[in-house]
């Protein structure tokens, strides 16, 4: 990647989050990004879903089907679900346009930028799986059902980076919880960089996050910035319980 590239910003589970939506794309609008990807999850547990997708879709943003969207849309796929999410969901729809549901239906599992691939839960394609659902046998098995040097997923709403390393005789899976900061990623290793969360973070830290990403090339390595962004919790908080969704989702974003 050249100097006067500019980076990608990628996001995830936005989850009707309007505050915290609107603060990462302030802060994203002062980055000199050249696009936004987001992993999908754009409704659930929060009160503005509806203003958020348009919001995103107003801003141009590439999106990925979230396995919210993708609950919304198959009533099988709500059997995922546990009981308070489903209520979150059911309400959720009540918020929601039928424009936003037919928007829904047009996004894809997956997109690829730069030779990296983009996935809301596991790659190479699933919507739904957990990356902590995996030991470093299924991370192998996993990285080899895909060629792309490096992964984008969501879902968790935590951030991680999960190398595979190729040594002369084994491979070998690292794992790594990402802080706030710059890292640079090994160009001899496979990665899949988990994003966090923008609307519903569950690390140990309530500010939103998101990632730039400056992809590598044969000169040099890609880089990673986690960003960590403050935004108005309290007002979110409010709402979630002012639209009679379940009071966890407002307990959580402290």
């Amino acid at each position: 990647m050249s100097d006067n590239t500019q980076p990608i910003a990628v996001m995830s589970d936005v989850h009707g989050n309007l505050e915290a939506l609107t603060s990462v794309l302030a802060d994203i609008d002062a980055r000199n990004v050249s696009r936004i990807i987001n992993l999908g999850d754009m409704v659930g547990y929060g009160p503005e879903p509806d203003a958020c997708v348009k919001l995103l879709r107003e801003r141009g943003v590439e999106s990925i089907l979230g396995n919210h969207e993708h609950g919304l849309l198959e009533a099988q796929a709500r059997g995922w679900f546990n009981p308070q999410a489903r209520k979150a969901l059911d309400r959720t729809r009540e918020l929601l346009s039928d424009e936003a549901l037919m928007y829904f239906r047009t996004l894809p599992r997956t997109c690829e930028a730069f030779g990296a691939l983009f996935v809301h839960g596991c790659p190479p394609g699933l919507v739904s799986k957990y990356l902590y659902e995996l030991d470093d046998a299924g991370f192998r098995e996993t990285f080899g059902l895909y060629q792309n040097r490096l992964c984008f997923a969501g879902h968790t709403h935590e951030l991680e980076r999960i190398s595979l390393l190729t040594g002369q005789e084994r491979t070998k899976i690292a794992r790594k919880v990402l802080g706030k900061g710059r890292i640079t990623l090994n160009p001899a290793a496979r990665h899949i960089i988990n994003a966090g969360a923008v609307g519903q973070p569950r690390d140990g830290n309530n500010k939103a996050k998101y990632l730039l990403w400056e992809p590598g090339d044969g000169n040099a390595p890609d880089k990673i910035d986690v960003r960590y962004v403050a935004y108005d919790i309290a007002k979110t908080a409010a709402a979630i319980i002012e639209k009679g969704l379940p009071s966890v989702y407002a307990d959580r974003l402290w």
